[in-house]
């Protein structure tokens, strides 16, 4: 990917003393009133937070031909490089239109666990080697946030990732990527060529933020999922808050689900 492609091999100061301050990171403990048995249906599935990132409560879904709710677990690459000017950014996809699911849609690279993989770093690393041809060795894991909830309910672990070397070659699989492009990570905390979307789940309103961004001439929307884990991970790295409102109120989630549940 030639926006990744610099002059530097080593790895900066900033990014030695952002490594650092990564793996003091610790998420936010989470608060719920789940009975006895939704803490253990809750941990044995993980737990969960929504796609805008906080953490959710367990609450029964009766109506209908309900499943009992066990999330399937993925990870997603959250890899952090820095430009020539100095800027933050991160390595970001536009899925292919050929995919059943999320198709032409930005995402990071990442997807869904293997029973083989050791842990959430590991998902994430492989998945990004299979979609952009990644090597994992380039990538110095830092730490994992919480997790997040996808619209098909997969329980998502988004991977801090550090790229000390910029230089480092991409190669696409073309069955699953359509494109690869950066972004500067601040700009998930400015209020700028951004806009909102007010949604509900299980009587909770929350927004969806669309991001418009341009490269090398391409236009790309980064919102969902992939905006609300940036927005996290840019708050955490800068350390503050966004310049707009994020409106992520607490979400409920079920222990059992109508079948084929999605959320928007």
């Amino acid at each position: 990917m030639d926006s990744c492609a610099s002059n530097k091999s080593e790895p900066s100061r900033k990014l030695m003393i952002l490594a650092q301050q990564l793996r003091l990171y610790r998420p936010p403990p989470a608060t719920d009133d789940a009975n006895e048995e939704d803490r253990r249906i809750e941990e044995a599935a993980g737990k969960v937070v929504s796609q805008v990132g906080f953490p959710e409560s367990s609450t029964s879904v009766t109506q209908g031909t309900c499943e009992r709710f066990r999330p399937k677990r993925a990870a997603v690459l959250i890899c952090l490089f820095e430009g020539d000017d100095g800027e933050l950014r991160v390595i970001l996809t536009k899925r292919s239109s050929k995919l059943s699911t999320h198709s032409g849609e930005v995402s990071l690279p990442g997807g869904k666990a293997e029973e083989t993989d050791a842990n959430d770093a590991e998902t994430a690393t492989r998945e990004a080697k299979e979609e952009i041809g990644l090597d994992p060795s380039a990538v110095n894991v830092v730490t994992c946030l919480e997790p997040f909830l996808s619209k098909h309910l997969l329980r998502v672990i988004p991977v801090i990732g550090i790229m000390h070397k910029n230089n480092v070659n991409l190669f696409p699989n073309p069955e699953e990527v359509d494109a690869v492009f950066d972004a500067p990570l601040a700009m998930f905390l400015k209020d700028e060529n951004r806009r909102s979307e007010e949604a509900e789940w299980m009587g909770e309103k929350y927004l969806i933020h669309f991001f418009n961004y341009q490269f090398n001439k391409e236009k790309y929307v980064i919102w969902g999922l992939t905006a609300g884990i940036l927005i996290r991970a840019a708050s955490i790295v800068y350390q503050r808050p966004p310049d707009f409102l994020e409106q992520t109120p607490k979400f409920k989630l079920p222990t059992v689900v109508l079948k084929g549940t999605t959320m928007r």
